[in-house]
C-alpha cells in the first residue's frame, strides 16, 4: 500500500463518488421540475434548498480535492491540518439530514396520524442536526488530526441520532404499508414497490452514516471518514427526490391495478348477464307432453 493510499487516495474515492452522486441529484432535480408536481409551496421550497445545498457542498468537495492535490502537492503536513472543508461538510451533511427527515416524518404523520412516533423521529433529528452542526464548527477550531479525540463523543451523538432517526422512519414506512397489503396481486405489487422504497429510503443513508462512524472512531489518523461523509449529503437529497419523483411510476402502476380491475368487473358482469340470458332461455322452452301408445 503506498504512503498516500489512506489520505489522498480515500478521499478522492469520496469525491468521486459524490460527484457521481451529485449528477444524479441534477438529474432527479431536472426530472422533479419538468414534470410539474402539484406539491405545496414548501415542497418546492425544500426541494430547491437541498439542491442549492447540494450545488455548493459539491463545488467544496471538488476544491478540496484541489487543495490536498495541487495546492498543498509538495505540503505533505497539510494532511495532517484539516481545513474548512471538512468542518463545511459536516454542517453541511447534518443540514441535508434534517431537512429530508423533516419531509419524511411528515409523510410518516400523513401516513399513521402517529404524534408520538412523529416526536420521536423529530427529536432524533434535531438531535443529530445539532451535534453535527457542533462537531463541525468543533473541527474546525480543533484542526490538527491528532487532537481529535475530544470530537469522538459529539461525533457519536451526530451519526448515532441521525441513524436512528433514518432507521425509525424506515421501519414505520415499511410497517404501514405492510399492513395495507389487499391480498390482490396487483395492487399489493404497487404496495411491495412502495415498501421497497421505504427501505431504500434509510437504508443507504445509514449504512454510509455507520461506516463515516467506525472510521472516524478507529481510523482518525486516515481520510478513510471523509470518504463516507462527503457523499451523505446527496445521498439524502436523492432520497428526496426519488420519494417524489416516484409517483410517477406508482401512478402508473396504480392506472394499470385500474383497468385490469374493470376489465374483470365487466368480465364478470358479462358472465353474469350471458347467464341470466341462458336462463331465461331454458324458461322460455316449453316441451310438449309424450303422446300415449
Amino acid at each position: 500500500m503506498g504512503a498516500y493510499d489512506t489520505t489522498v487516495g480515500v478521499l478522492l474515492l469520496g469525491l468521486f463518488f459524490n460527484t457521481f452522486l451529485y449528477g444524479l441529484v441534477v438529474y432527479q432535480f431536472i426530472v422533479y421540475r419538468n414534470t410539474k408536481f402539484n406539491d405545496p409551496l414548501w415542497i418546492k421550497t425544500l426541494v430547491g434548498a437541498l439542491f442549492v445545498v447540494d450545488t455548493i457542498h459539491s463545488a467544496v468537495a471538488i476544491y478540496a480535492g484541489w487543495e490536498m492535490c495541487v495546492t498543498n502537492y509538495a505540503n505533505p503536513e497539510s494532511l495532517f491540518v484539516i481545513s474548512w472543508t471538512i468542518p463545511f461538510t459536516a454542517v453541511a451533511t447534518a443540514v441535508a439530514a434534517v431537512l429530508t427527515q423533516g419531509f419524511l416524518s411528515h409523510r410518516v404523520f400523513k401516513l399513521t396520524s402517529n404524534k408520538p412516533i412523529v416526536a420521536v423521529i423529530a427529536l432524533l433529528s434535531v438531535l443529530g442536526f445539532i451535534f453535527g452542526v457542533y462537531s463541525g464548527i468543533r473541527s474546525g477550531i480543533i484542526k490538527e488530526v491528532k487532537s481529535f479525540s475530544p470530537l469522538v463523543p459529539f461525533v457519536t451523538c451526530w451519526l448515532g441520532f441521525q441513524t436512528a432517526a433514518d432507521l425509525v422512519i424506515t421501519a414505520v414506512l415499511a410497517a404501514v404499508l405492510f399492513r395495507a397489503k389487499t391480498g390482490y396481486r396487483k395492487t399489493d405489487t404497487v404496495i411491495n414497490r412502495m415498501i421497497q422504497g421505504a427501505v431504500q429510503t434509510g437504508l443507504f443513508a445509514s449504512l454510509f452514516a455507520l461506516a463515516d462512524l467506525f472510521s472516524f472512531v478507529l481510523h482518525r489518523d486516515t481520510n478513510l471518514y471523509a470518504m463516507f461523509a462527503y457523499p451523505i449529503g446527496r445521498i439524502y437529497t436523492n432520497t428526496l427526490l426519488y420519494t417524489l419523483n416516484a409517483r410517477i411510476e406508482l401512478k402508473l402502476m396504480a392506472e394499470d391495478t385500474d383497468t385490469d380491475a374493470e376489465k374483470a368487473t365487466d368480465a364478470y358482469r358479462m358472465r353474469n348477464a350471458s347467464q341470466t340470458f341462458a336462463s331465461d332461455q331454458r324458461s322460455d322452452i316449453k316441451v310438449a307432453p309424450e303422446e300415449s301408445a
